[in-house]
């Protein structure tokens, strides 16, 4: 059995399928914010489908962090290590890409056990 959380016509925020939850691309909400702004705005958004999803960040598995500007990786690890869980930090890459809005610094993929 596939769940799906906040499914609309074109996507899903969340799928969970065999005790694992699949977070769709989380992006944050005040466009032209700072990194690390945009970045706790993503994180909070995760936080928030992680717990609907029966979950938490402590659970996750994998990250896939896409930058808009690779010269932002330092303020967006400064957001990322005040958030993540001491000794439960996920496996993670992160890379420079261009995003779907130009105001968009930031945007965070994770999957997690649930």
């Amino acid at each position: 059995m596939i769940q799906r959380i906040d499914a609309g016509p074109r996507m899903s925020e969340a799928s969970i399928h065999n005790g694992v939850v699949y977070l769709a691309g989380q992006v944050p909400e005040t466009d032209g914010a700072d990194i690390e702004t945009q970045t706790r705005e993503v994180l909070e958004a995760i936080d928030a489908l992680l717990a609907q999803a029966g979950s938490d960040k402590s659970r996750i598995l994998r990250a896939q962090i896409f930058l808009a500007d690779i010269a932002d990786f330092a303020g967006m690890n400064r957001a990322w290590d005040a958030w993540v869980v001491a000794g439960n930090a996920p496996s993670r890459a992160t890379v420079e890409a261009r995003l779907a809005r130009p105001e968009w610094k930031v945007e965070i993929v994770v999957t997690a056990a649930v």
